[in-house]
């Protein structure tokens, strides 16, 4: 599940700035991480099972490994992890509404929080 346009694929912000308001909002800096690009998870753990929610971010000045990166959002997304195969992101699968409406809310409080920063 794509959330598009949520106003967060527009939004180029230092990459410190950045940390600092995803971990204030429960997000933490994804293993996925190299010195050009850079992903925040949220994570739900419910009974259904377990979800990501990711922010990617590519740097379009500066390094992501020497903390000094100047990072372009791009569209946040959801998935689903599935015991051993790792995590699905298809059209297909089913996403719980609440922990949707949650990560509605999450996104916007995040953009929010941005643009009062930058």
């Amino acid at each position: 599940m794509i959330f598009e346009n949520s106003g967060l694929e527009k939004v180029v912000v230092p990459q410190d700035v950045l940390q600092n308001v995803m971990n204030k909002n429960g997000w933490v800096l994804g293993g996925s991480w190299d010195y050009e690009r850079m992903t925040f998870d949220y994570k739900y753990e419910i009974p259904e099972g377990i979800y990501y929610l990711r922010l990617p971010g590519y740097a379009v000045d500066g390094d992501v490994g020497a903390n000094n990166a100047t990072i372009q959002l791009m569209d946040p997304y959801m998935g689903k992890h599935y015991f051993p195969t790792g995590i699905e992101y298809g059209s297909d699968e089913h996403f719980p509404e609440r922990i949707v409406e949650h990560a509605v809310n999450n996104i916007r409080k995040v953009t929010k929080d941005l643009k009062v920063l930058i």
